[in-house]
């Protein structure tokens, strides 16, 4: 039997999002929502983002709308927020930073 990832507790999520702008915890996952300039971006980003989750077997929810996307974390499979959350997050905020989103 594979070992369970390990969680945070709401302290340690709360002082690992300091180094993660704009991500926040609510609700048992860590969110974001990038705002882009249309549609077209907005597809761009979902698919950059599904391509680093994919690459990761890590899969975030998603809600695409005309002008934003909402990035939700969380292992399921853990049953809170784990290492891998903060990874796939930091590696979405990397892509963000080059200018993918506004």
């Amino acid at each position: 039997m594979a070992a369970k990832d390990l969680t945070y507790d709401e302290s340690q999520i709360a002082d690992r999002l300091r180094d993660l702008e704009g991500w926040s915890y609510a609700g048992g996952v860590i969110t974001r929502v990038y705002k882009t300039k249309g549609f077209p971006m907005t597809l761009m980003l979902v698919n950059a983002i599904g391509y680093l989750a994919e690459s990761a077997d890590h899969h975030p929810d998603m809600v695409v709308k005309w002008g934003s996307v909402t990035v939700s974390l969380s292992t399921h499979s853990a049953g809170g927020i784990t290492d891998k959350d903060f990874a796939l997050a930091r590696r979405i905020q990397d892509l963000v930073g080059r200018g993918i989103s506004e």
